[in-house]
């Protein structure tokens, strides 16, 4: 008849005795469970009385083991046979290993809690701020005078005008890199007059609105972020709120109300110059005059896509000003959490204007535009 096992507790002594096999494991965690474990510091466990064992019931010891260790036990392995040694120590060296995946494993189910709520706080919060600048925005276009004009036409200039040079040059050597690039093509089949389709329509419908609006997300969106942020570690943010000022009347809408303004007329500026550069490869590459080019432009580019192009500057301008001051709004810490909230907010602004502006593609796409 198989001998059962058990399990001991004796002064400092556990004793282990009997059949430590996978058959008896339920008995022995039963018995393991119920004991109560030494309170010397130092304890002896003695196996001298185990008749037989397999992995089931190494393991079983060893974790036995490591947990009197981790109440602070000093533990000592006593009359372990021979035969049974080398399965102990497996199961010892594999033990720390499970252990620590264990903890890896609880550490990124953790982190992937963390990250969970974190973009969980991060969409409330960006839809409460939404949900508040909508609701100021409304107030502000039914009663025109409580707008603060001042504010926004300063800003008008700094975000508009002195982004006149920066947006024209770009825009320029934008239609320039076009238009060579396309001359050389088009050339190879004697068709340079559509050298002016192929600029002037990628110019005026797409390229030139996204050029303008990721440099204005890059030059002014971070602009935004940095000084909402700066106010907010200064704590001046708290000083408006205790004037009984609101931030959303004081910092966002003159920003976003200004961005709208400014980004349209920034996009006709670089239509132009895009053109523009455009026109000169073409005169130079591909010998067709200034003359022919206009007349082809206004043949070939209907008022339809320079009006699209038009028309998207103005949800790229509320895109990039709401990203930016909500970046600002959501720092909390010192300049090093400003840096990263600016950062934050140019990609965000450009991928949201990029995602905007492919929408924006697909939609005309569908309705033949």
């Amino acid at each position: 008849m198989e001998q059962e096992a058990t399990i001991s507790v004796s002064g400092n002594v556990v004793n282990c005795r009997g059949v430590w096999t996978l058959a008896n494991l339920p008995e022995l965690e039963r018995h393991s469970g119920r004991l109560r474990w030494p309170d010397a510091p130092d304890v002896i466990c003695d196996v001298g009385e185990v008749t037989a064992m397999d992995t089931g019931g190494a393991l079983l010891l060893q974790r036995s083991i490591n947990g009197l260790r981790q109440m602070g036990r000093t533990v000592t392995l006593q009359g372990l046979k021979p035969e049974f040694a080398e399965l102990v120590r497996l199961v010892e060296t594999r033990a720390p290993l499970n252990h620590t995946a264990g903890r890896r494993r609880r550490r990124w189910e953790e982190q992937v809690a963390r990250t969970v709520r974190g973009r969980k706080e991060a969409v409330v919060d960006g839809l409460g701020f939404l949900g508040e600048t909508v609701v100021t925005l409304g107030r502000a276009l039914l009663r025109p005078k409580s707008i603060r004009w001042r504010a926004l036409l300063r800003i008008v200039e700094v975000d508009g005008v002195r982004a006149l040079p920066i947006t024209g040059l770009l825009t320029f050597l934008v239609g320039v890199v076009i238009a060579y690039q396309g001359a050389e093509q088009l050339r190879k089949f004697g068709t340079n007059i559509f050298i002016v389709d192929l600029v002037g329509i990628s110019l005026v419908r797409e390229i030139a609105p996204l050029i303008v609006a990721i440099l204005i997300a890059g030059r002014s969106g971070s602009a935004y972020a940095a000084e909402i942020g700066t106010m907010k570690v200064t704590e001046e943010l708290d000083a408006v709120r205790t004037l009984g000022i609101s931030p959303i009347d004081l910092l966002v809408l003159p920003r976003a109300f200004a961005l709208v303004i400014a980004l349209p007329l920034l996009t006709v500026y670089a239509d132009v110059l895009g053109v523009f550069g455009g026109m000169l490869i073409a005169s130079s590459q591909l010998n067709v005059s200034l003359t022919e080019f206009v007349a082809r432009f206004e043949e070939a580019v209907a008022v339809r896509h320079f009006l699209i192009g038009l028309a998207k500057a103005p949800f790229f301008a509320m895109i990039i000003a709401l990203v930016g001051c909500y970046q600002g709004f959501r720092i909390r810490g010192g300049v090093d959490d400003v840096g990263r909230h600016t950062t934050i907010s140019v990609v965000q602004s450009i991928f949201l204007v990029i995602v905007f502006d492919s929408i924006c593609s697909v939609l005309t796409n569908w309705w033949d535009l």
